[in-house]
């Protein structure tokens, strides 16, 4: 029974085709293709897999345009129906903390799932950091109960250049190298970039710890510029590839074999968190 995941970012549509909708399953084929490119996918890579797919389940971030455009060549290649994870209140053993939880973007919840059984797959339960770097960049904190209690968006470099380029005349450099004290403005630019993104994660990670009465968070990083950040974090990371596929099989798994509680039912059996300031602290 192979299952199909799809996840489709601001700019690349990433997939993997894997033997069955459940953690550990072995990778049969995967592939990335850039958004505009889409249409290529039917009679490209995906009419070459060693297994067509019998389930899907996708992760979008992309407008409703793009997804369409996917569902299509999902239907024209295969005869499976494509789903797509859409927040909700809980998922495989998360609690969405989100204040309306269906506006929590996608990618977000399904990689802190993924990132969540990751860590319990390793381990005794933690607290979390779950930091994606892409077009834009998240920092999201998961207690040890599994309580997702909120996170951070920033631009990512390239949209912290660009904006400081239309906004600044005469100022259209190259992208610099990261330095302790930058000499020109390209590195400049880059360093201090750099230096933002690894002072709000450092932040969120003194927050989550003192939410958490000291205990010391597991932090991962992910997304595809991850491999540029790690490097400039004032502290350890672990570099992961694949939440968002590793969600998205969670997921699956435990939609298609495990009975799930309520909201309200999980929300009792979590205890309470300490009290502590407000992350806008």
């Amino acid at each position: 029974m192979a299952f199909l995941a799809i996840d489709i970012g601001n700019t690349r549509l990433k997939w993997a085709l894997y033997e069955g909708p459940r953690l550990g399953a072995a990778l049969l084929a995967h592939g990335v293709e850039f958004l505009d490119h889409i249409e290529r996918l039917a009679e490209g890579a995906w009419a070459r897999l060693p297994a067509a797919p019998d389930t899907m389940l996708g992760c979008a971030v992309a407008a409703d345009p793009v997804r369409r455009r996917a569902e299509e060549q999902i239907r024209e290649r295969f005869d499976c129906e494509p789903h797509w994870v859409v927040p909700d209140e809980t998922e495989a053993g998360l609690v969405n903390g989100y204040d309306h939880p269906s506006r929590l973007g996608a990618d977000r919840w399904v990689a802190m799932i993924g990132a969540r059984h990751r860590l319990l797959r390793e381990g005794p339960p933690r607290p979390l950091i779950v930091v994606m770097i892409g077009t834009a960049v998240t920092v999201d904190a998961v207690d040890t109960e599994g309580r997702f209690l909120g996170g951070l968006i920033l631009p990512g470099h390239g949209i912290m250049l660009r904006a400081l380029e239309s906004g600044t005349a005469g100022l259209h450099v190259p992208t610099g190298e990261v330095a302790e004290f930058p000499t020109n403005t390209s590195d400049a630019l880059t360093s201090g970039g750099t230096y933002a993104i690894a002072g709000a994660v450092d932040r969120m990670v003194r927050h989550l710890r003192r939410r958490c009465g000291g205990a010391e968070p597991v932090r991962y990083l992910s997304g595809g510029a991850g491999w540029k950040m790690a490097p400039s974090m004032l502290q350890p990371f672990e570099l992961i590839e694949g939440l968002i596929m590793d969600g998205l099989l969670s997921i699956a798994e435990q939609r298609a074999g495990t009975r799930w509680l309520n909201p309200a039912q999980v929300l009792e059996n979590v205890r309470p968190a300490a009290p502590t300031r407000s992350l806008r602290a």
